[in-house]
């Protein structure tokens, strides 16, 4: 895209926001809207397929879980390819693929079908929690990075609720016993997946992108469209923190200079599973059925639940810049604890009514203003310009490989013991608030470049 003289005017007026830079992140951050849709439509199907497919406890967390397993292809995969061809190209072609998952599991059929259509939905999901957070990251200005990187935590959370709303919807016009409810529920998910497709072509390449390409005119001209202050410096300063990729050099993730924060944004992805989240996610209408409740307020709660997600996202979104990363990490740590005991006695005591959602509410806001906001703003700060791609891509693939684990496993251990898994992630989330509190580095209101120099990974 060419540079025109109302961008630039837009830039400086906006107070170093610009327009561009705003639509740039929200049409990203789609992507992160389809991972959440993708993530929790599956939770008001469940019934449906153990019925029309007659699956049974294994059988169903795999149906759930193979959407992750191909997480794990999408998020090791997209490293190389958002590092030759780009970021925007990457995006483009992952919206074809939430596309044809959408419609191929809507029109699936049979079992097999409907695996392989969700598989290629999770590749695309996984890619996807990769490059769209890592996109906004490298526009974004260094004060507004943890604001703007949180509007991809934001669209999952809308994903998610959208999912959760629009299945009780289909299930309201339908019919929660209607033999087609399940591919409406699926069905749904083409529409902001087109709407991705046809928005992605818009935005510009990441400027750091251009730069690893040797492009520091165009690398030049993008931060002027996207407002930032000083886009001449800023280029130097980027290409100084790749000399190594000029030279021609592969840079390598797995060398000693890159080892203390790629470690650390693993430990933040390993947790952001461990935490429990995508248990709860995935199967948040069994939970409540586990509780008692029927089928319809099942999914009405969901909606709940839903809403919960959104209102402590927007808190998060408020505070991110303002109190840090870590300090969010630390004080949901403590709620999480909190809440997950109580799920826990919830279960182990068969309680029943306004704890139990209470419980699940509780669970999804700690998540939401604390790892849920902070994972991919943390990920990507840490990470080095040269190997931010590869380091990413490694880091969300641990962290769905986690997921895929959980969501397998946690319809057959909830059925020897619901308030197991709850005292499992309390646990660690023990572990984590030690973790964080020792070794995690603040990161707000740093350039990514004065990042890297702080923790002495340059060449």
């Amino acid at each position: 895209m060419e540079m025109n003289l109302h961008d630039s005017q837009t830039a400086r007026s906006s107070g170093g926001t610009s327009r561009l830079l705003i639509k740039s992140t929200i049409v990203a951050a789609l992507g992160s809207l389809l991972f959440g849709f993708d993530t929790a439509v599956i939770s008001g199907t469940t019934g449906a397929l153990r019925a029309v497919f007659g699956l049974n406890d294994n059988l169903l967390g795999f149906t759930v879980s193979i959407a992750l397993i191909g997480t794990l292809f999408g998020a090791l995969l997209v490293g190389r390819p958002a590092d030759r061809w780009g970021r925007r190209p990457v995006l483009t072609v992952l919206a074809v693929l939430f596309v044809v998952s959408s419609f191929g599991c809507a029109l699936a059929w049979n079992w097999y079908a409907l695996l392989f259509f969700r598989w290629l939905g999770g590749v695309a999901v996984g890619a996807a929690s990769v490059v769209s957070p890592m996109y906004i990251t490298e526009i974004a200005p260094p004060k507004q990075r943890g604001v703007l990187v949180a509007i991809s935590q934001l669209n999952i959370v809308l994903g998610i609720l959208a999912a959760y709303f629009s299945n009780y919807l289909v299930a309201w016009f339908l019919g929660s016993e209607s033999a087609n409810v399940w591919r409406w529920m699926f069905g749904v998910m083409a529409l902001p997946s087109l709407a991705f497709l046809v928005t992605v072509l818009i935005i510009p390449e990441s400027p750091r992108w251009l730069v690893k390409q040797n492009r520091l005119a165009d690398a030049e001209k993008v931060l002027t469209r996207f407002g930032h202050e000083n886009p001449a410096g800023e280029v130097r300063e980027i290409a100084a923190s790749m000399r190594s990729d000029m030279t021609g050099q592969h840079p390598r993730l797995w060398q000693k200079k890159h080892l203390k924060p790629f470690l650390l944004a693993l430990m933040i992805a390993v947790f952001n599973q461990l935490d429990g989240i995508n248990a709860v996610i995935y199967y948040t209408a069994d939970i409540f059925r586990m509780a008692g409740a029927s089928q319809t307020s099942a999914l009405l709660q969901s909606v709940i639940v839903g809403l919960t997600n959104l209102i402590m996202t927007l808190v998060a979104m408020f505070v991110i810049d303002r109190v840090g990363r870590k300090p969010l990490l630390l004080i949901g740590s403590v709620t999480f604890i909190f809440f997950h005991l109580l799920a826990a006695w919830v279960f182990h005591t068969h309680a029943q009514g306004w704890i139990v959602i209470a419980a699940m509410m509780g669970v999804v806001g700690s998540h939401a203003y604390s790892q849920g906001a902070v994972v991919w703003v943390y990920i990507n700060e840490i990470l080095p310009n040269a190997i931010r791609a590869s380091g990413s891509a490694t880091a969300c693939f641990s962290m769905w490989a986690l997921c895929a684990i959980v969501s397998w496993s946690f319809p057959v251990l909830a059925a020897k013991s619901a308030a197991a898994p709850f005292l499992f992630f309390a646990a660690m989330m023990v572990l984590q608030f030690f973790l964080v509190w020792i070794y995690l580095p603040e990161t707000k209101g740093a350039s990514l470049e004065a990042l890297q120099r702080r923790l002495k990974i340059e060449d």
